[in-house]
């Protein structure tokens, strides 16, 4: 297996011990030079480095090759390297010799290209740094959510992702043929997972969900990863602090595994640091209501679902995510359960980021009462003779149980500070974007 280091760590040795010869491997990321001398510099997954190839150092049949390099052409490049101040990274390759591995001619991409023509060409726009540092900080927030369940004991378990049950409203499913029989394609975990905590207690799972909203907004995917748990046992309390104390660990390895992305991304990291350190607000809806209505002028009526505009307003007096509890029953899914103080209202609860990027965290206690999850499905125009087996959960040893689910492509928006989440994920599903 070839043996070759990343340019940082060939960059990192050179800080320590001084000019060594080396061999990077990597791809054009910009190129310039004369008749004489070609200015090479070459990114990877870790950073950029400026190569000199000179006609006096390689030859004239050589240098002719290196003259016709363009972007993207990938290569290998032996020399010496140093410390340069004025080069890109600081460290700089004198050349002794290179290699073309893969040519390229007329890469498609350059400046100033439009968002559209960026998508139409995300194959190829993924190689950029900002989306490489965005995809990079995406894996440590996958493994972020995984370490902090995983300590915290529970079991990681998946659901099936084709379902003849709606968990969110019928409206958004996805409807596919499966053998000549109508299905859908998951909204959420949600519904099987209450069956499995029955044996396994505490799990959690991260996987894709589908909502077929008709919404062009730049916080909605139709496609998107859904990281949620679910515990038996529990009490509201308890799914609120685990919310909490989630996004709290995913902030805190963000800050110490991509000080790096987190600078090319130009991200402010005190905001990162204030969700990691500070306790996050917590209020009710009729709180929420009342601050809407005396802090912004906004005179919301009771029993309206909050909208964008209204969570926008709400988080800006705010640098800490606000959890908002006990909505209306009527606004929210038929499974959450009512509020013993007010039945008109569900222990349901929204976190709402600040800085714009709206809900991340939905949860709530779930509804032990078979009569009263058949009275909520009747009102939504569900038919619960559908849920059978979803009833069964009710009628054989029922137990206090909730949890959450989280929009991972709305904390990777959030964390990177990105003005759409389509950026959040490799290759975006929405309304109008399904390729490539």
């Amino acid at each position: 297996m070839l043996k070759q280091h990343s340019i940082q760590e060939i960059i990192n040795r050179c800080e320590k011990e001084g000019s060594f010869e080396t061999e990077i491997y990597g791809w054009v990321w910009r190129e310039r030079g004369s008749s004489q001398i070609k200015f090479v510099i070459l990114r990877d997954n870790s950073n950029v480095i400026q190569c000199v190839i000179e006609q006096k150092e390689v030859g004239k049949d050589k240098f002719a090759i290196a003259d016709k390099i363009q972007v993207e052409t990938s290569m290998k490049v032996v020399g010496t390297i140093r410390k340069e101040p004025r080069a890109p990274s600081g460290y700089e390759v004198s050349a002794k010799d290179f290699e073309v591995i893969g040519k390229s001619n007329d890469f498609p991409i350059a400046k100033d290209f439009s968002t559209e023509f960026l998508l139409d060409n995300r194959h190829l726009w993924i190689r950029s740094r900002k989306m490489t540092a965005i995809l990079k900080i995406r894996s440590t927030i996958f493994g972020a959510i995984h370490e902090y369940f995983r300590n915290n004991g529970f079991f990681e378990h998946q659901s099936p992702c084709f379902t003849t049950n709606a968990a969110e409203g019928g409206a958004t499913l996805f409807k596919v043929d499966y053998f000549g029989k109508p299905m859908f394609l998951t909204q959420t975990w949600q519904l099987y997972a209450e069956a499995v905590i029955y044996g396994l207690e505490k799990i959690y799972c991260i996987a894709p969900s589908f909502r077929a909203e008709k919404s062009k907004t730049s916080r909605h995917l139709t496609e998107y990863w859904h990281a949620e748990m679910e515990i038996a046992w529990c009490g509201f309390d308890d799914i609120l602090y685990h919310g909490e104390q989630l996004i709290k660990h995913i902030f805190k390895k963000v800050l110490e595994e991509n000080q790096g992305e987190l600078a090319l991304l130009k991200r402010d990291v005190s905001k990162l640091k204030s969700v990691a350190e500070k306790p996050f607000i917590r209020m009710t809806y009729d709180d929420a209501l009342k601050i809407l209505k005396e802090k912004c002028n906004m005179d919301v009526e009771w029993g309206k679902d909050l909208r964008t505009i209204e969570e926008d307003e709400l988080t800006k007096s705010y640098d800490v995510p606000l959890i908002v509890t006990n909505y209306p029953k009527k606004v929210k899914a038929f499974y959450m359960k009512e509020s013993p103080e007010n039945p008109d209202t569900v222990l349901g609860v929204d976190f709402l980021a600040p800085e714009g990027y709206g809900e991340v965290i939905g949860g709530s206690q779930r509804e032990e009462d078979q009569s009263k999850i058949e009275e909520r499905l009747r009102e939504q125009g569900e038919n619960p003779e559908l849920y059978g087996w979803y009833m069964d959960l009710r009628k054989y040893g029922s137990i206090p149980h909730g949890g959450f689910g989280l929009g991972v492509e709305r904390i990777i928006s959030w964390v990177c500070g990105l003005d759409n989440i389509k950026d959040a994920i490799a290759f975006p599903r929405t309304m109008l974007r399904y390729t490539p």
